[in-house]
């Protein structure tokens, strides 16, 4: 097991996740390493194979690192209210900052994708080894370069890319990549760069264009910054929840990828290892409504327009590729994993699974839409009600459930999901946005299910809605009843006393029963649980509970993964995990609402 090291410390050729910052530009993200290393970076688009991969194979994987040849310490943060990562290095001989974007021009995203990493000298001086090597990704591809013109050109099977630096860059090429070396003095400078795209002629910019667009990308991200509707306290957790959704928000198409990676661990050693990177459409209904809490108009009519596209266009499936298309089955790659943890996955099974949650999340959104003063068209409206008769049709059937489950049930909180979704329904009907034609079914069908989960879920002995009928197991999602506002403030509130004393720990949360022995702590459901505990009025509970989770959570730039070791914090699963993020926004939304004394 791997104990508390110094920031930027290897052990067995791998980082502690909370270690890696995320850069992107709304089409890639790039994870970056303490020690100067990038080590996993899908491109051109999130969803690519990945161009680096030591994430997953520290011995054979690919990596763009730029590290201090000599001992060193590192501080490292994001400039605030930017996506633009500085790393500031220490060594016996000087002190130098690494400055890293990707870049987007005065006019937004540019056709390709631009890495740029900057070196500033700042005291004395500090000499860096550069290492440039593309993944083979488990010996899947074979990775060469050409010499095209001025340019060396590397090939990565259907990506072509170039590695550009300033001139005191020394650096050697081999089919297997770059290594080299820098030097920078104090008020000296560095830049080194990749270019990368896909079936498609490749633009060489300059390396003062490049440098140049540092600034213009950090820029663009305090632009969008300043449009944030910061609610709460702390504002700088706030904002930095939202810039890193921004970056999960593939402008391309409008979808929200759950996370840019795959296959990191809920489990050091386990084999709970997924690809995130596609759309949900529970993630992207959470997100619309966090979107919609930041103020973030554009981004959130980005992602519901992509949703009912979607649904129209391809049909009603639990997730899609960032380009909209069904999710490929799961292939593995023959990787050793993140600390030898397997399967290395690309694609994902919930694709074909039944999930009546997916109902409510599409309702809800369509209502948080609305509310924000916006209109349906009216093959929006249609589409949603059909929806709503399939869910009127369907809710008495089993379903895998909000955790996407092998075993199919009656899970509580999918039939509170269709509940929500038949509510939101009638509403938007009363509103004058759906046909009224089905309404009355649409709320005898609500109340029926109401009186289902209220008969049939709700365990005396426990004192709380349990995971299903039959088992006297608990599920922290049910947490997000309070936000649906589900009948029942008395017993929903007991539930979540259930929850902490059963699954709680600390000031994290499993997510349903029998899970510490599988998977470290769901992070959403801990946000979830301090929401739910303020809806409900308990507001200085619910104000201590989120800052137990920002703290505990302050072992990095301000990325949160999916899960943590509840004993040691050591971050857990795919990383940045949107889900983890727009709960902390939802969270902290509603805490802002608590009422003022006078």
């Amino acid at each position: 097991m791997m104990g508390r090291r110094r920031i930027g410390e290897r052990s067995e050729g791998q980082l502690a996740l909370e270690d890696y910052g995320a850069i992107g530009e709304g089409r890639s993200i790039a994870l970056s390493g303490a020690d100067g290393s990038i080590d996993w970076w899908c491109a051109p688009n999130m969803d690519s194979p990945p161009l680096f991969d030591r994430l997953l194979d520290p011995v054979n994987g690919g990596c763009f690192a730029i590290t201090p040849d000599a001992p060193f310490t590192v501080q490292r943060c994001y400039r605030s209210d930017s996506n633009v990562l500085e790393t500031t290095f220490t060594t016996e001989t000087g002190r130098a900052r690494l400055v890293e974007s990707m870049n987007s021009g005065s006019a937004g995203r540019l056709p390709w994708a631009e890495m740029a990493r900057r070196l500033e000298g700042l005291e004395g001086r500090m000499r860096f080894c550069v290492t440039m090597r593309p993944g083979r990704r488990g010996d899947t591809v074979n990775p060469y370069h050409s010499t095209i013109g001025d340019h060396t050109v590397f090939h990565v099977e259907r990506v072509l890319g170039l590695f550009l630096h300033s001139g005191g860059v020394e650096c050697h090429w081999a089919d297997e990549g770059v290594t080299g070396a820098v030097e920078v003095k104090a008020g000296g400078r560095e830049v080194l760069a990749l270019i990368a795209g896909q079936d498609e002629p490749l633009v060489v910019p300059s390396i003062a264009e490049i440098d140049a667009r540092i600034e213009t990308s950090d820029q663009e991200w305090r632009t969008w910054a300043r449009t944030i509707t910061c609610q709460g306290e702390p504002r700088a957790a706030f904002v930095r929840s939202a810039l890193a959704l921004k970056l999960l928000l593939y402008s391309p198409s409008g979808a929200i990828a759950a996370a840019p990676t795959t296959s990191l661990p809920e489990r050091i050693g386990g084999s709970k290892n997924y690809d995130y990177r596609y759309a949900w459409v529970r993630d992207a209904g959470y997100t619309i409504k966090a979107f919609l809490a930041a103020g973030a108009q554009a981004e959130a009519k980005a992602a519901f327009s992509w949703l009912l596209d979607r649904l129209a266009n391809v049909g009603f499936r639990v997730c899609y590729t960032l380009g909209g298309d069904p999710v490929p089955a799961v292939r593995d790659w023959a990787m050793p994993g993140y600390r030898g943890s397997r399967p290395v996955v690309t694609g994902n099974q919930a694709n074909d699974q039944s999930q009546h949650g997916v109902y409510g999340d599409i309702f809800e959104t369509a209502s948080c839409f609305v509310g924000s003063g916006n209109i349906l068209d009216s093959a929006s409206a249609e589409l949603l009600s059909h929806l709503a008769d399939e869910c009127a049709d369907r809710w008495r059937m089993p379903d895998a459930g909000i955790w996407e489950l092998p075993e199919y049930e009656h899970y509580t909180m999918s039939k509170i999901s269709c509940w929500q979704a038949l509510a939101r329904a009638v509403e938007l009907a009363d509103a004058g946005q759906l046909p009224t034609t089905c309404r009355e079914r649409w709320c005898r069908e609500r109340d029926r299910i109401a009186a289902w989960i209220e008969e049939n879920c709700w365990s005396q002995e426990k004192q709380a809605f349990v995971m299903h009928p039959g088992t006297d197991r608990l599920d922290a999602s049910i947490a997000l009843a309070v936000r649906f506002g589900f009948d029942g403030r008395e017993r929903l509130a007991a539930t979540l006393d259930a929850i902490d004393r059963e699954l709680g720990t600390g000031p994290f949360h499993y997510r349903y029963s029998g899970m510490e022995k599988e998977e470290g702590c769901f992070l959403a459901c801990s946000f979830w649980m301090a929401e739910a505990r303020a809806s409900l009025g308990d507001w200085a509970g619910a104000r201590a509970r989120l800052t137990a989770l920002v703290d505990g959570l302050d072992r990095g730039v301000g990325i949160y993964p999916e899960m943590v070791d509840p004993k040691t914090g050591e971050f857990l699963g795919n990383l940045p995990q949107g889900l983890t993020h727009l709960a902390h926004i939802m969270a902290q939304s509603v805490l802002a609402e608590e009422p003022r004394p006078g």
